[in-house]
C-alpha cells in the first residue's frame, strides 16, 4: 500500500492541514501551538470555538516547568501520555489516584477517588502545573480547595474532564470561579486524557515544536 511513512513528514502534513482547516488568527499567539496540538490530538478542528481560556496559561506553565515544578494529573492515562523526554528538568508527574490514602478519603467524604486524590495534591500544589483529563469530580474538588484563601495556588490549569455527567458543568464552574489563575479548557462534554497530555507536551516543547 502507498501511504506516508516518514514521521516528520506526517507531523508537517498534519499541522499544515490544521492550519488550513482553522483560523488560528482568532487565537492569541502564545496559545496557537498548544491549540494546534489539541486539535491534532483528536483530529477535530471543530473544537476550536469551544476552547476557552483566561489569561496566558502557557508562558507561566512553561516557566514553572523550567523551574522544576511538578505536574499534577488526575489520571494515570494523563501521566502516561506526557512525553517525559520533553521535560528538560525531569519534572515529577504526580498522580495520587492510587495512593493508599485516597480510598479512605473518598469513603470519609462520600466522594469519588478522583476527587479524594486532589486532597493529596496540597503539598505539591504551590506553583505546580495542573492537568485534568478525565474526572469532572477532580476539577470540582480542585475548585473547592482553591476557594479556601490559605490553599497554595498552581501556576496554571489545563482542564479537559470528559463525559456525560459533570464534565460540561465542571468546566463552566472553572470559567465562573474567577480564581485569577490562568487556564485553558474545552467547553462541553468533550475532553479526555489525550487533550490534557497534549497540552502539557505542547507547553514542554515550547519553540521546539
Amino acid at each position: 500500500m502507498d501511504y506516508l511513512k516518514d514521521p516528520d513528514a506526517i507531523y508537517s502534513a498534519s499541522f499544515a492541514a490544521i492550519a488550513e482547516a482553522v483560523d488560528l488568527d482568532t487565537v492569541p499567539p502564545t496559545l496557537r501551538k498548544i491549540v494546534t496540538r489539541l486539535i491534532h490530538s483528536c483530529g477535530m478542528p471543530e473544537i476550536l470555538p469551544n476552547l476557552h481560556w483566561s489569561g496566558d496559561p502557557v508562558t507561566p506553565a512553561r516557566g514553572a516547568l523550567e523551574d522544576g515544578k511538578p505536574i499534577l494529573v488526575d489520571a494515570t492515562m494523563v501521566a502516561s501520555g506526557i512525553t517525559t523526554r520533553f521535560l528538560s528538568k525531569q519534572n515529577d508527574v504526580i498522580c495520587t489516584l492510587n495512593a493508599p490514602e485516597t480510598r479512605d478519603i473518598a469513603k470519609r467524604l462520600s466522594t469519588t477517588r478522583s476527587a479524594a486524590a486532589v486532597d493529596l495534591w496540597e503539598p505539591q500544589l504551590d506553583g505546580a502545573v495542573v492537568a485534568i483529563g478525565n474526572a469532572p469530580t477532580a476539577l470540582f474538588r480542585l475548585l473547592e480547595i482553591l476557594q479556601q484563601p490559605e490553599t497554595p495556588r498552581p501556576t496554571a490549569i489545563f482542564a479537559f474532564p470528559v463525559g456525560f455527567v459533570g464534565a460540561a458543568e465542571s468546566k463552566e464552574a472553572l470559567i465562573d470561579a474567577d480564581l485569577d489563575i490562568p487556564y485553558l479548557t474545552l467547553r462541553g462534554r468533550q475532553g479526555g486524557s489525550a487533550f490534557a497530555a497534549a497540552a502539557i507536551n505542547a507547553v514542554a516543547l515550547g519553540d521546539q515544536q
